[in-house]
């Protein structure tokens, strides 16, 4: 299953658009917003995705309720961390790089995508061997950022693909 990340839009319509049509091109069958759409009318270029959506909210997304309203029918908003179970794979979405250690530290997620930063990343995260696991390897989490789809801050206009089957992503210039 394919998944296109995207966080960070702050109101740049244009590249909303050009996420939308990367990933219906991709062929998504989900896309998750990791926050900080800001206004509301930055649901227009949503209306054209070919996939279900679902975001959180950032902190810069004020007036939650009419966010969630004009989102209606796009997808839902809601607060976070948001916690989906997918293709056997269990995903957390937060807008808080603070809290993003803590969460590859318990384990409990293969994959952890958060925002906020505005900076690309995707890296694996590998449990250490201990003895009473007998030198096996412990579970790798995917730690995911696609970076700012506005590119107001780096200048980088960025969203991610996610594969949930080979458990990779990759970050897509847009």
């Amino acid at each position: 299953m394919k998944i296109g990340v995207i966080s960070d839009t702050h109101d740049n319509l244009e590249m909303i658009k050009r996420a939308v049509d990367l990933f219906n091109s991709e062929g998504v069958e989900l896309v998750i917003h990791a926050g900080d759409f800001v206004s509301p009318f930055t649901e227009k270029p949503f209306r054209a995705l070919n996939a279900k959506f679902v975001g959180i909210f950032g902190n810069n997304d004020g007036d939650k309720l009419l966010l969630r309203e004009k989102y209606r029918g796009v997808g839902e908003l809601s607060e976070e961390p948001l916690v989906l179970e997918m293709n056997a794979r269990k995903i957390v979405v937060t807008h808080k790089p603070k809290i993003v250690e803590a969460l590859v530290a318990s384990r409990i997620y293969d994959v952890v995508i958060f925002g906020h930063t505005h900076k690309a990343e995707v890296r694996k995260e590998q449990e250490a061997k201990s003895e009473d696991s007998g030198g096996k390897r412990g579970k790798e989490v995917l730690v995911l950022n696609p970076g700012e789809c506005c590119g107001y801050l780096t200048g980088r206009k960025t969203v991610a693909i996610l594969d949930l089957e080979t458990l990779s992503a990759r970050i897509e210039e847009i």
